[in-house]
C-alpha cells in the first residue's frame, strides 16, 4: 500500500474519532423531546470488534474497546429539553478512563402546529481528552426530521460538526449525516437499518475512500412506555471506518 494512502487514512481516522455519535453515542435521533417534568436516563454501551490498532499523534486505538456513555435528559417544556453526556472508555494498555462531557439543548416543533413531519433541532457542545480525540472542543448541529406511516418509520439527521480546537478547527462544518428506517414486525419489536457517515467539509467533500460510512442492522423493543431499548451490529464500508461494532442503548424515563 502506498505511503501517501496510509497517511491519508490515519489523518481521516483522527479527524473523526469522537463526534457525538462515533462509538460513544451511536444513535439516530427521533424528533420528540422528553416530556415536561420528566427525566430520561440512558446507558449507551458498545464494543469495537475491529477498529484502529495503532496510536497515531497521541490518539489511542479503538480496537477491542468498550465505550460506555451515560446520558441524562430532562424535559423543561413540551418542546424543549436539555441532555448531558458523560463519555467513558474501557480497554487495556491504558485505554480505560473518563473521555469527556457534552451538553445538548434541543427544541422541537410543537405538536399543536400540526406539521406533517416531526422536526427538532439539537445543539451539542463539549470537550474530550486529546488521547481520545485530536479535536478536543466541538459543536454538533443536528436537524432532525422524522415520520411514521403505519408500521414504517424513517428519521433523517443531516448533522454538521464544527471543531474549535484541534486539527479540524479551520476546516469549517463537517457533514455527518445519519439515517434510520424501521418496520414494526409486532407491537413490541421493530427491525431496521441505521446509517452513520462523515463525508468531510460541507460542499468540499473528501474522496469516497477517505469518508466514513457505516451501516447498522438494528432492533428497537417497545415493551413499556417508560423504557427504551435499541441494539444493533454495525460494519464499516470504507477503510477509515471502524469495521465491526455491537451497540446497546438502554433507557428509563422517570
Amino acid at each position: 500500500m502506498p505511503k501517501c494512502y496510509i497517511t491519508i487514512c490515519i489523518c481521516l481516522i483522527l479527524s473523526v474519532k469522537l463526534k457525538a455519535q462515533d462509538n460513544y453515542e451511536i444513535q439516530v435521533y427521533g424528533s420528540e423531546t422528553v416530556e415536561k417534568g420528566h427525566t430520561m436516563l440512558e446507558l449507551h454501551s458498545n464494543f469495537t470488534f475491529d477498529g484502529s490498532k495503532t496510536i497515531a499523534d497521541g490518539v489511542l486505538p479503538t480496537n477491542h474497546v468498550f465505550h460506555e456513555t451515560i446520558e441524562i435528559t430532562h424535559g423543561w417544556t413540551p418542546w424543549f429539553e436539555t441532555g448531558f453526556y458523560i463519555f467513558n472508555t474501557i480497554g487495556n494498555d491504558g485505554r480505560t478512563g473518563y473521555v469527556g462531557s457534552h451538553i445538548r439543548p434541543r427544541v422541537a416543533v410543537p405538536e399543536s402546529w400540526k406539521w406533517p413531519v416531526g422536526v427538532s433541532l439539537s445543539l451539542e457542545f463539549g470537550f474530550q481528552k486529546a488521547q481520545y480525540d485530536a479535536n478536543t472542543s466541538s459543536l454538533e448541529i443536528r436537524p432532525i426530521i422524522d415520520k411514521k406511516w403505519g408500521s414504517w418509520y424513517i428519521s433523517v439527521n443531516p448533522t454538521l460538526d464544527q471543531s474549535f480546537k484541534g486539527p479540524d478547527q479551520h476546516l469549517g462544518l463537517i457533514f455527518s449525516p445519519n439515517i434510520k428506517g424501521s418496520y414494526d414486525v409486532s407491537k413490541v419489536v421493530a427491525l431496521g437499518l441505521e446509517y452513520y457517515g462523515s463525508t468531510g467539509p460541507f460542499f468540499n467533500y473528501y474522496l469516497i475512500r477517505q469518508q466514513e460510512h457505516q451501516i447498522f442492522i438494528a432492533t428497537d423493543l417497545n415493551f413499556s412506555p417508560d423504557w427504551e431499548f435499541n441494539a444493533g451490529y454495525g460494519f464499516g464500508l470504507t477503510g477509515v471506518t471502524d469495521r465491526s461494532l455491537f451497540k446497546v442503548i438502554l433507557g428509563r424515563r422517570f
